[in-house]
């Protein structure tokens, strides 16, 4: 009897360690899961909405087996851009910010108002833009305003200068130059974003395309200088003294661009739009560029912003020149400036993929 009650004491005192250790392991998970979630970075974009900044998806997950779908129409008007916009079968919804180049005093290649008005019409966006950090007509908002005025945006749409009350601070996926994105505190009043690109050459990064729209283009004035610069300075002034490392510039667009590709619910609220006309080797942020030596292409869009760009880079040099179509001066510059760096390291640091087919929609 002694003995099988001593073999009941040991069975019981087992029994409840091995409990007591198990709720202890329970306990721990628990906390453990609520620190992760604790962790999280989030982004308040306003009042009561938050945007939880999510890592930028696989391209899988944006394209039609391992290729990315890039939508082409040859047609260059207001009802091509809504077409085209339709075909993407991403709805813009909440608060739209349509993110175009206004175009700089003095230049004529920026998209005008009357070719956009029927889709922002459509989509109910806001025309959104920041400060520049050159010298020119947009580098005060005084002087903004007044070209977005002389250029036909308003009273047309509702244009928002978004670092016009300040600017705030993104977290950046790839912060191998920069360590986060500067952009205007306007941003946080919306919700879904459509890039309308106008695609053509760039001074210094040799394109402009959807990357530079949505890295530059939504930057606030500091925040181009941060980008410029490679992650050496976060101010204006001084800033083309440090604007050396060119691939660390290339990389730092790529970089900001999937900022802001993730800010709106990882890639989820945003659609990219490309329009190659008045495709001069400057782009609109030039106050008198160069002339313009190619004939209009079309209108291109997707949901990968890398894959678009990289059509449209593609289109340029596999182009064959004719008489009054001269690609030769685009592409010197695209290759002058390593222009394809920033698409090969948006496809490096998962923002998209240089995989694509065409989908014709004429």
């Amino acid at each position: 009897m002694i003995i099988i009650a001593t073999l009941a004491h040991k069975t019981f005192k087992t029994t409840t360690i091995m409990k007591t250790t198990t709720k202890i392991l329970a306990a721990l998970l628990v906390l453990a899961a609520l620190f992760s979630i604790g962790c999280k970075q989030k982004v308040v974009n306003s009042n009561t909405a938050t945007n939880t900044v999510s890592p930028t998806p696989s391209a899988a997950t944006t394209s039609t087996g391992d290729k990315s779908t890039v939508y082409l129409t040859r047609e260059i008007s207001p009802e091509a851009l809504v077409k085209i916009y339709n075909a993407l079968g991403r709805k813009a919804e909440g608060r739209v910010a349509v993110k175009i180049s206004t175009g700089e005093a003095g230049n004529n290649n920026y998209l005008k108002p009357d070719l956009i008005k029927n889709l922002v019409e459509t989509v109910g966006g806001t025309i959104v833009e920041c400060n520049t950090a050159y010298g020119g007509k947009r580098t005060t908002f005084k002087e903004h305003w007044q070209t977005i005025k002389d250029h036909g945006f308003t009273p047309m749409f509702k244009v928002d200068l978004m670092d016009e009350e300040g600017e705030f601070e993104i977290p950046v996926q790839d912060d191998s130059n920069i360590k986060c994105d500067i952009v205007g505190t306007h941003l946080k009043n919306y919700d879904f974003m459509i890039n309308l690109a106008h695609f053509k050459g760039h001074p210094m990064g040799g394109m402009g395309g959807v990357l530079k729209n949505a890295s530059i283009g939504v930057a606030s004035a500091n925040g181009k200088a941060y980008i410029h610069t490679a992650g050496y300075q976060k101010t204006v002034p001084g800033l083309w003294q440090h604007t050396g490392n060119q691939d660390g510039f290339l990389e730092s667009m790529a970089a900001a661009a999937q900022a802001v590709h993730n800010y709106f619910d990882g890639g989820k609220k945003v659609v990219y739009i490309a329009v190659m006309n008045n495709m001069s080797v400057d782009c609109d942020c030039v106050a008198h560029p160069a002339s313009v030596k190619l004939k209009d292409y079309g209108i291109l869009a997707s949901l990968d912003p890398v894959a678009l760009d990289k059509a449209c880079v593609d289109i340029i040099f596999n182009m064959t020149p004719s008489e009054g179509n001269d690609n030769g001066p685009l592409k010197q510059r695209i290759s002058s400036r390593h222009g394809i760096h920033t698409i090969e390291h948006a496809a490096k640091i998962g923002l998209g993929s240089m995989n694509y087919e065409i989908v014709n929609i004429d």
